[in-house]
């Protein structure tokens, strides 16, 4: 078996934007897909069955295998349920795309506790919630592939979304772990921060930018994530408008003190503290 013929895989979100783009591609390279989408709008409100089942039509009519499934990523029994439909429809699960997402964007001191835990929920809870249910499968078959949709808001910061940004970030931090935890079991996990031109993007960036950044630039990273030949895990792309690069953490030499230093002491070596000169890449010093 290679690339990702023949998986098993589920995309959350798919009924639209960037989700759709995987699944369609994802099908159209042989896997099976259950394509994911609780059919509401942009900021998590509504539901519905058509957009799932508009994506399945066109992955069935060009030739492909794909199933609905109309679940909320945001509780656990959804995410149970998810899985429990490739399950159902194809007898495996091999793969899972962390794609479905809500926007409720406003700036940090206009935010509400319901703006920030919806977030939290969906984005965050929502990538544990599908990759939980899906994690004994994968090891069970010694065989996994996730990615989670992170995004540049986490990575750098923007203005208006610290819910969203924090939530993304969690998702890097989740991937950094379920790499080390999987790779007994060759269960892969990766973070792509997509830049695409969608429905979550079509008033927060200028028009002239969002011509360049269609949606066919960021799917075959997906696709590639979740292959056979994938031998990377635990990393970070920023993918878009025809680019792809990593993203990592660095660290500098520091500063070490013999006993526990004053205030002045550290302000004195401030500079060298902060000084990226000669930075390599980060490591955790526990692990």
């Amino acid at each position: 078996m290679s690339g990702v013929e023949g998986r098993v895989v589920v995309v959350t979100g798919a009924g639209g934007g960037l989700g759709r783009d995987y699944a369609l591609l994802l099908a159209e390279n042989g896997a099976k897909v259950v394509v994911n989408d609780l059919g509401g709008a942009r900021d998590g409100s509504g539901a519905g069955s058509e957009m799932a089942d508009a994506v399945v039509a066109e992955i069935r009519s060009a030739g492909g295998d794909a199933v609905a499934n109309y679940d909320s990523v945001a509780t656990p029994e959804g995410g149970e349920a998810i899985v429990a439909t490739a399950l159902a429809a194809f007898g495996a699960i091999h793969g899972v795309v962390n794609n479905a997402g809500i926007l409720r964007d406003t700036s940090f001191a206009k935010m509400t506790q319901a703006e920030w835990d919806l977030v939290l929920q969906v984005h965050l809870h929502g990538g544990y919630n599908v990759t939980k249910a899906a994690w004994p499968h994968f090891r069970e078959q010694e065989f996994g592939r996730v990615v989670m949709a992170a995004s540049t808001s986490g990575l750098f910061g923007n203005f208006g979304q610290a819910n969203y940004g924090a939530a993304k970030n969690g998702l890097v931090g989740l991937v950094n772990t379920l790499a080390l935890e999987g790779a007994r079991s060759n269960i892969l996990a990766n973070a792509i921060a997509p830049m695409a031109a969608t429905r979550m993007t079509e008033d927060i960036a200028p028009q002239e930018m969002l011509d360049k950044l269609p949606p066919g630039f960021v799917s075959p990273v997906v696709g590639h994530l979740m292959s056979e030949e994938l031998a990377d895990s635990g990393q970070v792309f920023v993918v878009g408008g025809g680019m792809v690069y990593r993203v990592a953490l660095f660290q500098n030499t520091g500063v070490a003190f013999e006993k526990p230093p004053t205030m002045e002491q550290v302000a004195d070596s401030w500079a060298a503290i902060t000084d990226m000169d000669g930075a390599v890449l980060g490591r955790n010093p526990v692990g």
